[in-house]
């Protein structure tokens, strides 16, 4: 296998999650600000032309973070990130889809359509008008996330999981682009420092 890479929070997921498991596979670099993932050549390995790309042994390809974490559990299922039983594994999948859907994904499009407009609107469709209601949308489902964990180590629990690695990869991300996490939230910013101070964090 390698890991087509490159800078953004959704290799960051996939590289946490594999340092995570203790598993090293080579990482091909694709540089983004140069566009080549716009290239024949990526778009041969992901349509959608975006990263990371996971090519198998037998050529194929995967893409989409969640997809890439969930076979990667598959193959190394030892530390459980997604869960032992079926209970886990579906409370793990609730709480990301939860993150991604009302925070990751309103962070990255308010990033796009705003502060990189420029960068993004000659390769997919930008809608500025919208970037300050997403991060709106963001900042808001932040605070109903810092009220769900209160009490709580992880988003699951006592479990360290995906749902932890999906979420920390956006708001260190987020940091970097204007979007830092409000100091008022201070469950959701001890959990950051948690999941931070992770060897995995830095991978």
């Amino acid at each position: 296998m390698k890991l087509y890479n490159s800078r953004g929070p959704n290799p960051h997921v996939v590289r946490m999650f594999l340092a995570e498991k203790g598993v090293s596979i080579p990482l091909v670099e694709v540089d983004v600000m140069k566009a080549e993932n716009r290239e024949a050549a990526h778009l041969a390995r992901n349509p959608h032309g975006q990263l990371p790309a996971l090519e198998l042994d037998d050529g194929s390809f995967l893409s989409e973070v969640i997809p890439i974490c969930e076979y990667l559990e598959e193959l190394h299922p030892e530390p459980a990130l997604i869960g032992r039983t079926p209970k886990q594994r579906a409370e793990t999948r609730m709480w990301t889809r939860r993150v991604d859907l009302n925070i990751c994904e309103p962070m990255a499009n308010g990033f796009r359509f705003g502060v990189g407009l420029e960068l993004f609107k000659p390769r997919i469709v930008t809608v500025p008008e919208a970037a300050d209601g997403l991060l709106r949308i963001a900042r808001d489902r932040q605070g109903w996330l810092d009220s769900q964990i209160a009490g709580r180590t992880w988003i699951c629990g006592d479990r360290f999981s995906l749902a932890d690695i999906h979420l920390y990869c956006f708001v260190a991300f987020g940091a970097l682009v204007g979007q830092p996490l409000d100091p008022a939230l201070a469950n959701l910013i001890a959990w950051r420092d948690r999941v931070a101070a992770r060897p995995s964090a830095q991978a």
